[in-house]
């Protein structure tokens, strides 16, 4: 008899089937449909992928009498009750790993879109705008990056800053005995050292709006937000307020605080490049966390150890 998966996120009708090779799927991936899986298939169910953002909660673990596994599909696990999942003996794991260099182009991609104006001066050129009109966009190159968070992803953006001959430091929960790079205590120091302030830590209450009205306003007029993480990390509010005023000169953000819907504050000003939480999305980043996954359920369900567990 196969195990009974419970999936929590979108997945495309390719990977249902391949998951269908291995378990017996109940796919559910929105709240509504989540509530009624659990309610009809609750006792029957062993396993359960979902992601960070959407998470699985005390009371849904509590209604799962079965469960051995939960898997996040990516790295992020912040909305997973894992001491409460450890505490009943079941195993947690993750794709951490699985889509870290696909992240780490689109922090790069969101930050010369921002800093060089990309989407504004296309719509520019298609309105028949010359550059002869328009203000001289800023060099990429020979800046200052500062990185909130050097995990992997983090690592791998800053990998990339030598090619554009970028200075990197970083603020981390302590300093790195493996790289080279400048450690800052705080955020705020941090800002006011660089030009281009990239968010790659985990979200959750630890650092939830960990970039704030201060840390914007150390940033300065010249400065550019990207974020790649979590979109509490930033607080919007306060970040609308800066980009208006020009207390920082743009951003590029792949998540909000507002998902799944667009952050309505920063919707009207062309300074921001926004896009809809793709940054670990590509064909080749998904299937490695799908098949991450299975891996990590082969062995849980063969009694070895997942290959990423936390």
């Amino acid at each position: 008899m196969k195990p009974v998966l419970l999936a929590l996120m979108f997945l495309s009708e390719e990977h249902c089937a391949q998951f269908s090779q291995s378990f017996d799927l109940i796919y559910a991936p929105d709240a509504a449909q989540a509530a009624e899986s659990i309610a009809a298939h609750g006792p029957r169910i062993t396993a359960v992928l979902t992601i960070g953002s959407t998470g699985l909660s005390v009371a849904q673990i509590d209604a799962l009498p079965q469960l051995s596994l939960i898997c996040a599909l990516g790295a992020g696990y912040e909305n997973i009750a894992v001491l409460h999942a450890k505490a009943r003996g079941i195993v947690v794991a993750t794709g951490a790993g699985t889509n870290d260099d696909c992240v780490a182009d689109h922090a790069w991609g969101l930050l010369i879109a921002a800093v060089r104006g990309i989407p504004k001066l296309d719509q520019l050129t298609r309105d028949g705008v010359w550059r002869t009109a328009l203000p001289l966009p800023p060099n990429v190159s020979h800046k200052r990056l500062g990185l909130v968070g050097l995990g992997t992803i983090g690592k791998k953006i800053a990998q990339r800053a030598l090619g554009f001959e970028v200075e990197v430091g970083y603020h981390n929960r302590s300093a790195r005995a493996d790289v080279p790079y400048r450690y800052f205590g705080d955020v705020k120091a941090l800002a006011e050292w660089a030009d281009f302030l990239v968010v790659a830590t985990p979200g959750g209450a630890g650092t939830k709006h960990l970039v704030n009205a201060e840390v914007l306003k150390a940033l300065g007029p010249r400065g550019y937000v990207v974020n790649i993480a979590r979109g509490s990390v930033i607080d919007t509010q306060a970040l609308a307020l800066a980009l208006k005023d020009g207390h920082i000169a743009g951003a590029g953000l792949d998540v909000y605080e507002s998902e799944p819907a667009p952050p309505g504050e920063l919707l009207a000003l062309d300074n921001v490049v926004l896009t809809p939480h793709v940054a670990g999305w590509s064909p080749e980043a998904v299937q490695a966390s799908v098949d991450r996954f299975l891996e990590n359920a082969r062995r849980h369900f063969a009694g070895e150890a997942p290959v990423s567990p936390l």
